[in-house]
């Protein structure tokens, strides 16, 4: 049995189910049932919100990887028209984890990319996870440069565990493929909006990350290393990701409180999984609105911008500092 809801979700599943069941009975009999549903749905709305209000870092990790979440692909045909695929990085190949292609957001023409996980077994062996190898990376760049051509918008979803770690992304230089996208993304003259819809991880989230207006969902997640790697690093077993989750500043509003995320886009009730079409219009909607006023700005002041707000980050005042006295 495909287990599709998550450990703290389970007191969620129960209720919907009871509330299904009542549902099948009164089509299948002459009693009237529906007080009953009603009152489970009513029950079932305050615990969700009871439930998504409490959520511990490790717990919003869990919701950003849900097997439900959408992921890229699901997207990109509410959100886009006329969305056309490109593929290659006329060097090596394809690479299935990185979605690039051309667009248009309600009437503008647009380019757009992002990683995809996959959902089945078969699509994630497919997908590599969502994890892209230097061709995913020198493909995304392509699209930029063909984009800077045409002035026209970049806007990038971002979700995945990171770059491919494999040897064979090594050998075919995958450090210098990110480096050369995030690089590149710091001079285009064009408009950049980012949008984390799951986990943004490390430098493979950062190559297709550089933007002037960086958008996480309510319940995604950006940082450095997955709380799995911290937790193998720090405490030598991965055993401990929820410790390390806790302390690594990586949801939502951790992100934005630290300045590089610019705005928060809120889910529906339970998350994203439970009403994704909510969520589509919700995001074409600011997406729309945010393009707008990015692209208002005169080219020099737009890149002036977005190199002070990468200049931004990480930065202490000297009254920050504690004492060593």
């Amino acid at each position: 049995m495909k287990i599709n809801h998550l450990d703290f979700e389970q007191p969620l599943v129960d209720l919907e189910e009871k509330i299904h069941d009542l549902n099948q009975m009164t089509k299948t009999s002459n009693v009237n049932l529906s007080e009953d549903v009603n009152t489970l749905k009513k029950k079932l709305i305050q615990l969700t919100s009871d439930v998504f209000s409490n959520l511990t870092p490790w717990q919003v990790t869990q919701v950003a990887r849900h097997p439900k979440r959408p992921h890229t692909l699901d997207y990109i045909p509410h959100i886009f028209t006329d969305f056309q695929e490109l593929f290659g990085d006329r060097a090596f190949g394809d690479d299935p984890a990185m979605i690039v292609g051309l667009g248009k957001l309600l009437g503008r023409c647009v380019v757009i990319m992002g990683q995809q996980k996959g959902r089945t077994v078969s699509e994630k062996v497919y997908r590599n996870f969502g994890m892209p190898k230097p061709e995913g990376y020198r493909k995304a760049r392509r699209l930029m440069q063909l984009a800077e051509r045409f002035n026209l918008p970049v806007i990038t979803f971002i979700d995945t565990p990171g770059a491919f770690p494999g040897i064979d992304a090594e050998q075919r230089g995958q450090s210098l493929a990110i480096a050369e996208n995030i690089y590149t993304m710091s001079q285009l003259k064009i408009p950049i909006i980012s949008i984390v819809i799951g986990e943004g991880g490390s430098g493979g989230a950062l190559a297709v990350g550089v933007c002037d207006y960086l958008m996480m969902l309510e319940y995604s997640i950006y940082s450095v290393i997955s709380p799995e790697g911290f937790a193998s690093i720090l405490w030598k077993t991965s055993d401990k990701a929820s410790d390390a989750a806790a302390v690594m500043g990586l949801t939502a509003t951790q992100v934005k409180e630290l300045g590089i995320a610019d705005e928060i886009i809120p889910e529906p009730l339970g998350g994203a999984h439970r009403d994704p079409v909510e969520l589509y219009t919700r995001l074409q909607l600011t997406l729309a609105h945010r393009l707008q006023e990015i692209s208002a700005l005169n080219t020099k002041e737009r890149l002036i911008k977005r190199r002070q707000k990468y200049d931004d980050i990480g930065k202490s005042q000297w009254s920050d500092i504690p004492s060593t006295s």
